[in-house]
């Protein structure tokens, strides 16, 4: 299960994520209202959620040059993968919408194995979410 970051490299998220807490968020589609305040509720979290030890991927069926003018437009210091070819989407089994856009879905995993999933995930809220989950 691969795909390119943001810079065109090559993650294995089964490599990425397999030790310490690992978010896996999918949104449809870069540089729109509310996937943009998914990112950043993510983005104002972010070092809290570092100093939990979570890793974060974001993921969209996005061209990796649109994934990087994302990560830069808005300052984003996580990973963004271009999932074109599916292969992430399909292994999570995230549904597509119109055909051409992920559905908006959030994993936690701790040390590779699923501990949290939500199949509507909020978009200013994301960061929330998880904190509440990882607090319990």
């Amino acid at each position: 299960m691969a795909a390119e970051d943001q810079d065109g490299n090559l993650v294995q998220l089964t490599v990425a994520g397999g030790s310490g807490y690992t978010l896996v968020y999918f949104y449809p589609k870069a540089m729109t209202p509310g996937c943009t305040a998914q990112a950043c509720s993510l983005r104002d979290a972010y070092s809290e959620l570092q100093n939990r030890g979570v890793k974060i991927f974001g993921v969209s069926l996005d061209t990796v040059d649109l994934q990087k003018k994302f990560q830069e437009k808005e300052h984003l210091p996580f990973v963004l993968l271009s999932d074109r070819q599916r292969n992430v989407t399909s292994a999570f089994g995230v549904p597509l919408i119109l055909n051409s856009l992920a559905a908006r879905q959030a994993y936690l995993f701790k040390d590779g194995k699923l501990v949290w999933l939500d199949t509507h995930a909020s978009t200013d809220q994301q960061a929330r979410d998880v904190l509440a989950v990882l607090a319990e």
